[in-house]
């Protein structure tokens, strides 16, 4: 009899042990979850603290990276006579603004643009694609031609580009430095047969309704450069510039060559 209570006793004992064994496991178990939890929200708070301080200087790598990819000595001039019979977008007014979030977007959804030629203004130290059209995707990483019909060196050859000012200071990426233009200045343009050489003479700030200035003048040889002359793009800035000169790209000089063989690289200036 005293040894079966004993061993009730025992019994008992060590299920308490158990039960109490148990229960420290499960709280060792929610510990550890909690603890996860809490180490996996920290490294999550860690990673959008440190994209919401650098997306500026993130989304300027990625848009300097993917139009370097564009530049002329990627193209062959074979490429360029294809991508003008692209079917393109030429509505401006659906051209919406750069964000972090867009150049992400399309970053992931990389797709083949439809490079036409280069604009350089060595001055201003611009040297961009120049892409069919104003597609969202196509301004993110270039300049993009505003008329269907628009041919170098004839008419009046409009282009437009992003300006981010607003976002950061003196920063030299995409048509941001048209804010810096001087009567006088060189353009560039090119479709790798010729080079067609522009004088920036008249720099305007209009409203976006003025979409005369970008209408062809019987006789007149021109180019107009169109950018947001501030970051709610309630003005555009409207650069000038008179036919200089068409030179053969073969018997280009030195000078023109080099301007659209500068790399494309704004990445430092954040």
């Amino acid at each position: 009899m005293t040894q079966n209570l004993k061993h009730d006793t025992m019994n008992k004992k060590s299920t308490q042990k158990d039960k109490v064994g148990k229960m420290a496991e499960r709280k060792k178990t929610k510990r550890g979850k909690y603890n996860w939890l809490l180490n996996t929200f920290i490294v999550l708070l860690f990673i959008v603290g440190l994209v919401l301080i650098f997306n500026k200087p993130i989304r300027n790598m990625l848009i300097a990276t993917n139009s370097n990819k564009y530049q002329l000595h990627n193209v062959s001039q074979e490429k360029i006579e294809k991508n003008k019979k692209a079917d393109v977008s030429f509505d401006f007014a659906a051209v919406k603004s750069v964000d972090f979030q867009s150049v992400l977007t399309n970053q992931f959804n990389s797709q083949p643009l439809p490079v036409i030629g280069g604009i350089a203004i060595p001055e201003l130290n611009i040297n961009l694609p120049i892409f069919k059209g104003v597609g969202n995707t196509s301004l993110l990483y270039g300049a993009g031609t505003m008329k269907a019909d628009e041919v170098m060196g004839e008419g009046n050859y409009s282009l437009a580009g992003h300006n981010m000012t607003g976002f950061t200071s003196d920063l030299s990426i995409l048509f941001t430095p048209l804010e810096k233009a001087k009567a006088g200045m060189t353009i560039y343009v090119t479709d790798k047969d010729n080079i067609y050489q522009y004088k920036i003479d008249k720099i305007d700030v209009v409203t976006p309704e003025h979409v005369e200035v970008i209408n062809d003048s019987p006789g007149k040889k021109e180019i107009t450069l169109v950018t947001c002359a501030d970051a709610e793009a309630t003005h555009r800035i409207i650069v000038h510039g008179t036919f200089v000169d068409k030179t053969s790209y073969d018997k280009a000089t030195d000078t023109m060559k080099n301007a659209f063989e500068t790399k494309y690289n704004q990445i430092k200036n954040f």
